[in-house]
């Protein structure tokens, strides 16, 4: 698996990507997260044009897999999203792209990554406490995370209990 900056022609695969990865959500009542549109062609864009979208491709000229954006949140790495075509699952893909990030995030600078994850979905907060991720107590989330959750809850995705999550990064070692 190779894991690389997107490609501009890329964009509408990584939507692709992104709702056939909410499809699974439906198992748990949570059709709402399942038929939510997933980022528009232009934000894609503004990620991919500052260097902070990464696919998953099989090889160099092979169609993404899968796709990570992120954002620069109190200090850290923020994955604003992590997607994965379920044909595709369980390969590795998403730990490869959050390592991917992690290496880029250590040549920034940045001390660790963050996300915000539902805390009951098996492929969302119990996965990233196996990547390394530990959940943040109330003290401990910065103003950057407390401003996404207070977005995520306008969205309607408190309706499922949510936490913040942080995976610190090895200091001076790019990652």
């Amino acid at each position: 698996m190779r894991f690389r900056r997107a490609l501009r022609a890329e964009l509408p695969l990584l939507q692709e990507i992104e709702r056939a990865a909410g499809e699974p959500f439906r198992a748990f009542g949570m059709e709402p997260v399942a038929d939510d549109e997933p980022p528009p062609l232009p934000l894609l864009e503004r990620y991919r044009l500052d260097g902070r979208c990464w696919v998953a491709a099989d090889g160099e000229t092979d169609p993404p897999v899968g796709y990570l954006i992120a954002d620069r949140v109190d200090s850290a790495a923020h994955i604003e999203q992590v997607s994965v075509t379920p044909a595709a699952s369980r390969r590795g893909v998403g730990r490869g792209l959050i390592d991917h990030l992690a290496g880029w995030a250590g040549h920034q600078g940045l001390a660790a990554l963050t996300l915000t994850s539902f805390a009951e979905v098996p492929w969302n907060a119990p996965y990233y406490a196996r990547l390394g991720f530990r959940t943040l107590a109330e003290h401990e989330i910065g103003e950057g995370l407390r401003a996404i959750r207070a977005q995520e809850a306008e969205h309607g995705l408190d309706r499922w209990p949510r936490v913040c999550m942080r995976r610190e990064l090895p200091i001076g070692t790019g990652q």
